[in-house]
């Protein structure tokens, strides 16, 4: 079956717009699951136009490829955890690039074989396809350990680290420009692929463990450039207009996240955050006396709850280890049923990946209008009676606020040691991703209650209820 190029241009012309509804849906958790099935929609009326075009040339090896894409999808989908999703959504990104660099490389070396002449923008696309898509899959695959603690969070540096870098930034585009010169020149894009690989590792590996949600945005981007790269290689509309839209929004949630932290894009690439001093892993480590912690039980908390007027909550990554977030609502929704104005407070870079927290609270079911940005809330937290910190550590340091030598002075925090009382869910006192201590933990207002949060918080729900 094949249908004429106007009907499939139409049909992609449709899918494209589906996507941009898509996007636009996804900016609200109101609309993001609609935004979903839009944009899936659209991918579907792709696939199905691509499918049905007279250029495809064996349906076997397609069928056999959506198969087993399908089941390993499937079986990812249902074995991983959403506490593990911020390293499948890098591992994801990785494999986009990966597929980029094949499908380009793949034509680029069929056009030398055969002798075919490759022109206009066809080379550079090629070009930045395999050097982007080849830097995205390594990188990614460096996140990807990275976050699942298969190597050290921290940043790794060596003397001359900038040198070698740019060094081999140059080196690979001389060699994408000889490749663009002369197709044919087999040697220059072995050239691009074993760089750009290299590249990606060591771009990634200086970047420390509380910057991930910036390296997985940034990669999100590049997986997108590929695309959109690879599909002015085999001029199909939708992939470029697919993957523009990736790689736009990749980058405007990168620059979001970057504000987030009161730091620059170039800051989080080449600025080593993570590598702490000395002075700062002695703090880390407790090595320097910041006053008395003042531990807690959920029963002693539950009093304090349960004569309060309102509440903050400030979920953090502990949440997401102890998949706490529906014990979270519980304990929530009993505090609304009692008259308690109940708010939580959302940090732009909690967790490991952007919207992490959003994502936990709506499988929980929490009511979408509970949930605060930052710059909203932060002016309540002086009139809340309790301010309940859910494993949160680096996004509530008022060290960033008040220590001009802290490595994370100038982020913007949520101000919760504002707060009348300050109840924080902790497995015990060490420190966040940034790797230094919170005073939060040591002030007059705040107390500790060690545990892990979904145990700690269902005995917080029942005394509360008991009281």
């Amino acid at each position: 079956m094949s249908l004429s190029p106007t009907v499939i241009q139409s049909a992609y012309l449709v899918a494209a717009v589906l996507f941009i509804l898509g996007l636009r849906n996804l900016s609200s958790p109101k609309t993001a699951v609609r935004g979903n099935q839009l944009a899936a929609t659209g991918m579907l009326i792709a696939i199905v136009a691509t499918l049905v075009n007279g250029a495809i040339v064996s349906y076997t090896v397609i069928i056999a490829g959506i198969v087993v894409g399908s089941l390993i999808g499937a079986v990812l989908a249902m074995r991983i955890e959403m506490t593990s999703m911020p390293e499948m959504v890098a591992l994801l990104n990785g494999f986009g690039g990966a597929a980029s660099a094949f499908v380009a490389s793949a034509e680029l070396l069929g056009a030398q074989e055969t002798g075919a002449e490759l022109a206009g923008i066809v080379p550079f696309a090629i070009a930045a396809s395999v050097l982007i898509g080849s830097v995205t899959l390594t990188g990614s695959l460096v996140a990807f350990a990275k976050l699942k603690e298969l190597v050290g969070g921290a940043a790794v540096t060596y003397p001359g680290q900038q040198f070698v870098n740019g060094a081999l930034g140059i080196a690979v585009l001389g060699l994408a420009g000889m490749l663009m010169a002369d197709t044919g020149n087999v040697t220059a894009f072995y050239g691009v692929v074993g760089i750009s690989l290299l590249l990606g590792v060591l771009l990634v590996i200086p970047i420390g463990g509380a910057d991930m949600p910036v390296v997985i945005s940034l990669l999100n981007s590049y997986s997108g450039l590929a695309a959109c790269a690879t599909g002015f290689v085999l001029d199909n509309s939708t992939l470029v207009v697919s993957g523009s839209l990736v790689g736009a929004s990749g980058l405007i949630l990168t620059q979001i996240m970057c504000v987030a932290m009161n730091r620059s894009l170039g800051n989080v690439l080449f600025g080593a955050f993570g590598a702490a001093s000395e002075e700062g892993a002695a703090a880390a480590a407790g090595g320097q006396d910041q006053g008395n912690v003042v531990s807690y039980t959920p029963e002693d908390a539950a009093v304090i709850f349960s004569n309060a007027q309102s509440v903050i909550v400030v979920p953090g990554y502990g949440m997401a280890v102890a998949q706490a977030q529906h014990a979270v609502r519980e304990l929530t929704d009993t505090l609304a049923e009692s008259g308690i104005d109940v708010k939580f407070a959302i940090h732009p870079v909690a967790g490991r990946m952007p919207g992490h927290m959003n994502v936990l609270l709506a499988e929980a079911d929490v009511p979408y209008d509970r949930l605060v940005e930052m710059d909203e809330i932060n002016p309540h937290f002086p009139e809340t009676d309790v301010a309940l910190v859910l494993g949160a550590n680096d996004v509530v340091n008022p060290s960033a606020r008040e220590e001009k030598g802290s490595p994370i002075y100038g982020m913007p925090i949520l101000n919760v040691d504002l707060a009348e009382h300050v109840f924080v869910i902790k497995r015990s006192m060490n420190p966040g991703f940034a790797g230094i201590q919170n005073p939060l933990f040591f002030k007059d207002n705040t107390m500790m209650i060690f545990g892990d949060a979904k145990k700690v918080v269902i005995s917080l729900a029942e005394a509360v209820r008991n009281y």
